[in-house]
């Protein structure tokens, strides 16, 4: 290793990544008094959570055959309100606020036919959802498209600004005495004991060392061979409308197959996201722009009027089987947060406190077992 390991900073534990998940683990690692250093390449963050809608949305976002992953979905779905309040007392940011729901809607009769297949699916699994016809749809939601003929409404599945909730947790996180510096990760070395991380602002030593840097995580040096085909970079182009009356456009996150719209505080609307296999291609496309707001324009024509105020682009970090990789990997002291795929913001809670309870007593916890990395042989 080119690089000095002379008197690194010393650290219980090290967390690569100030994200979401990475500022959540480092939160409560800190609160059970362990000295945790965070680090991230940028002084704002720029990755997926920066980007993401925040849809806390496991009843729709259930798709058939992830049963297992759906249980830990919703599990984490069920933290999230004391999650975000614990968040709040120390923040003073409100991060729920008053959300009542998800619609799922058909807008032609292939959509509502895979939507009633989806339905009867969410119903035997035995999710709180609800079939509703033309006339309650246009009732909780005056602005949807005439077209819209059915839907199906689950009101627990709601949204977070994943942006306030990055100030929040960094509040956090420094009041519990948490350490949030720069510098780009180059290296994990183990070779000599505990682990040393290289960046670009010094060297640093722990007995652990949390991996939560989404899809760029295969590229530190040090890491597992195996980790590159596991975690892998999904393109996610995103737009948010601002309101140019005072009045919101919508009061709950509407979704189709093709699309979502998520209200915002103050009337902003997210309305999202490609999937794309383009590696680390962060450009923006006006293909990309056209397709999302024709598929937007399609339920909720009122997006015509509204400025668009911002194209972003976020890498989301997948997997071969779209669930998240969370626990030990085969190099002792290194451990993985990443892979999470469309539902970083949603297992965040989850995340955190199965990364936390690791570090402070030195084994995962059982029910999280189906997630750990050596399932891909890490």
């Amino acid at each position: 290793m080119g690089e000095s390991r002379d008197s690194p900073h010393q650290y219980d534990a090290i967390v690569v990544g100030a994200g979401i998940i990475g500022l959540s683990i480092g939160w409560k690692a800190a609160r059970l008094g362990m000295s945790v250093l965070v680090l991230d390449r940028d002084e704002r963050p720029q990755g997926a959570s920066w980007v993401a809608a925040g849809m806390l949305a496991p009843v729709t976002e259930a798709n058939f055959g992830e049963e297992t992953l759906l249980r830990l979905n919703i599990e984490s779905a069920g933290l999230w309100p004391g999650f975000a309040a614990e968040l709040a007392e120390i923040s003073g940011i409100d991060l729920l606020g008053d959300h009542p729901g998800t619609l799922h809607v058909a807008v032609d009769r292939d959509q509502a036919e895979a939507l009633r297949r989806l339905y009867q699916y969410q119903g035997e699994l035995g999710l709180e959802v609800e079939w509703l016809g033309p006339a309650e749809l246009k009732r909780l939601e005056p602005a949807l498209h005439p077209r819209v003929r059915s839907g199906v409404r689950a009101t627990g599945d709601t949204a977070v600004d994943p942006r306030m909730v990055l100030q929040a947790l960094t509040v956090a996180f420094k009041a519990a005495g948490g350490d949030l510096r720069l510098g780009e990760v180059v290296e994990i070395d183990v070779s000599e004991g505990p682990a040393v991380v290289l960046s670009g602002g010094g060297s640093y030593a722990a007995e652990a060392v949390v991996l939560a840097a989404g899809c760029w995580s295969p590229s530190i040096r040090g890491v597992p061979g195996g980790l590159g085909k596991a975690v892998r970079p999904v393109k996610g182009q995103i737009l948010r409308l601002r309101p140019r009356s005072s009045a919101p456009l919508i009061r709950h996150t509407i979704r189709t197959e093709e699309v979502y719209l998520v209200p915002r505080r103050g009337g902003e609307t997210v309305v999202g996201a490609t999937v794309e296999e383009l590696g680390f291609d962060s450009a923006p496309t006006a293909g990309a722009v056209l397709e999302l707001l024709q598929a937007a324009d399609e339920v909720v024509p009122g997006i015509r009027e509204m400025e668009l105020a911002e194209v972003s682009v976020g890498l989301r970090p997948g997997s071969p089987d779209n669930a998240p990789l969370i626990g030990s990997t085969s190099i002792p002291g290194l451990v993985l947060a990443t892979g999470h795929y469309r539902n970083g913001i949603l297992l965040t809670p989850v995340t955190a406190d199965a990364i936390a309870h690791l570090l402070a007593k030195g084994e995962g916890l059982s029910r999280m077992s189906d997630f750990e990395p050596s399932r891909f042989g890490i």
